[in-house]
């Protein structure tokens, strides 16, 4: 292989410093929270987002209140959002089949897919408010048949952000809470006097959101653990600068910390590229915060062949990944690493992240080479179950599982079987503990 970098990011070392600070705080939060509970929910509320009000639970009038400052236009757009999410989900849920097989005479298996009891959905709203979010989560647990949604979302400019609460709302959030950070997923995991704790927590957020997943993980389930946003641009020359750089910088706006890498086999369009990044974050409203992610990660690496890029692809495994080459779908049969894929240059990120109808809530730091994204599956326990019907399936089943016993040492296991085995296959001589001998 030939892979050449024309720009690199930050290297591991620093990386895993400042994910060793994050740990570090985290920790301490967390601490906090489990040993004081509300007070110390509103101790951080107040010291990270300046926000303290009589209660972090919306009521119905506030939520009323937060729609109707919306337009009509608003308030459409959104709705048709949610729409094709819904749509989608709803095809997803309806490929998941409950199934019930004899696979022996008289032995009857099955499974049933149960929905998470309560769920926890964390929608992002600091910095940016990430409307879209909220259907991501609460919508598709909806869709899966949760029965308590608790959402959650963090001041914006000090008030509860309308769009934000509109989307919840709308959704079918049974809970709207106006929290953020760690102190509220560690609020919904660990539970406080006033509110219960869910199962399972889902949806994105900052490094310290992620973190804070991934140290209750165990405690209650997640969806994955998703840090900064990710975008992997693989482009050939059938390309330009421009959509390229685009499509880079939409993403990296995200915050400080989300790479942004290109892969292509022109060098051409990759020096090009560089050019026309700088020439876009001159006017880019957000270039604030892109530039610093650009800086610090964003890749430009060249490569001589598609096999190359593909090889390449798969081992950074990123969240996004947007194919504009004159074949993309020879990466769709290919690539096995990715959190979603958007082929060719009519689609982009932004559409999977706004509006189209595909979760936005993926995987992240190479998660994609053994998980997908958030869908309704992830709502969803797979239960089996198992029937005996007969006699005779008991007993010849029994004999199977005493000998299978025996070989492990498992008396107690084999004395289960053998049970069976006396009763319904009419063996009473058969002693306790020895394995069932075969069939004549």
């Amino acid at each position: 292989m030939t892979i050449r970098y024309l720009k690199r990011g930050q290297d591991a070392a620093a990386l895993a410093q400042a994910d060793a600070q994050v740990r570090q705080t985290v920790e301490g939060i967390l601490a906090g929270i489990e040993q004081r509970g509300d007070a110390a929910v509103r101790e951080y509320s107040r010291q990270f987002d300046q926000w303290d009000p009589a209660d972090f639970r919306l009521t119905q009038a506030q939520i009323e209140a937060a729609v109707k400052r919306l337009s009509a236009r608003e308030v459409e757009d959104i709705r048709f959002a949610q729409q094709q999410v819904r749509r989608f989900a709803q095809i997803q849920r309806d490929s998941l089949k409950d199934v019930e097989v004899e696979t022996l005479p008289g032995v009857v298996l099955g499974h049933k897919h149960i929905p998470v009891n309560a769920v926890g959905c964390y929608v992002p709203g600091g910095k940016y408010p990430l409307i879209a979010s909220a259907h991501m989560s609460v919508l598709t647990a909806k869709v899966a048949g949760v029965p308590r949604i608790v959402s959650t979302a963090p001041p914006y400019q000090g008030a509860p952000h309308p769009a934000i609460v509109a989307a919840m709302h709308f959704a079918g959030a049974d809970e709207i809470l106006v929290l953020g950070g760690v102190q509220a997923v560690a609020a919904m995991a660990i539970g406080t006097s006033s509110i219960a704790p869910v199962d399972m927590l889902v949806g994105p957020g900052n490094m310290y959101v992620a973190e804070a997943k991934r140290q209750l993980y165990g405690r209650v389930g997640i969806d994955l653990f998703a840090g900064p946003t990710e975008t992997l641009v693989i482009a050939d020359d059938s390309v330009d600068a421009e959509m390229c750089a685009v499509d880079l910088l939409g993403q990296a706006e995200h915050g400080p910390t989300s790479p942004a890498v290109l892969l292509t086999t022109s060098e051409p369009l990759a020096r090009a590229t560089l050019l026309e990044v700088e020439r876009q974050l001159a006017i880019l409203p957000t270039a604030g915060i892109a530039r610093q992610s650009w800086a610090a990660h964003g890749q430009v690496i060249v490569c001589d062949t598609d096999d190359e890029m593909l090889a390449t692809a798969d081992d950074l495994a990123f969240e996004h990944v947007q194919v504009m080459t004159r074949d993309p779908d020879w990466f769709l049969h290919r690539m096995t690493n990715y959190g979603a894929l958007f082929l060719g240059p009519r689609t982009n990120v932004s559409f999977g992240d706004k509006v189209i109808g595909t979760n936005h809530t993926l995987p992240t730091s190479r998660n994609a080479r053994y998980t997908g994204g958030l869908w309704v599956g992830k709502f969803l326990k797979t239960c089996t179950y198992q029937r005996v019907l007969t006699d005779e399936a008991s007993a010849d089943i029994g004999a199977y599982c005493s000998r299978l016993c025996h070989m492990e040492n498992f008396a107690g296991h084999g004395e289960q079987a053998n049970l069976r085995v006396r009763r319904y296959g009419h063996r009473p001589d058969l002693p306790w503990y020895e394995p069932v001998a075969p069939k004549a």
